[in-house]
């Protein structure tokens, strides 16, 4: 069975360091990024948040525009209820001729 001290510690931190730098050795050969690359990232990124925004413009624009079309046509049902509510809606005197009539009618047909 292996001790607990095989690798020794000193062992284990100079294994870790030499990762450590042979990692920013790898780093550092790392060809720099050419301007002109970056440019045209900055740039594909700029246009693609553009066109996001516009997206989320419009379809905002056709939400609210939804919701104008469904309030004028519930407004223009309410008018229409009205509307029809106000022409039912008749007088006594016309509520009294209409019984008389039918009372009428009722009493000529025993005849």
């Amino acid at each position: 069975m292996a001790s607990f001290k095989d690798p020794s510690f000193q062992d284990r931190t100079s294994s870790a360091a030499a990762a450590k730098q042979k990692a920013l050795e790898a780093l550092r050969a790392k060809p720099p990024i050419d301007e002109a690359v970056v440019a045209e990232r900055l740039a594909a990124r700029e246009a693609k948040e553009l066109a996001e925004r516009e997206k989320r413009a419009a379809k905002r624009a056709a939400e609210d525009e939804a919701k104008a079309a469904k309030k004028a046509e519930a407004e223009a049902a309410a008018e229409k209820k009205r509307e029809a509510e106000a022409k039912v809606e008749l007088t006594d005197a016309e509520k009294k001729a209409i019984r008389d009539a039918k009372y009428a009618a009722r009493k000529n047909k025993k005849k």
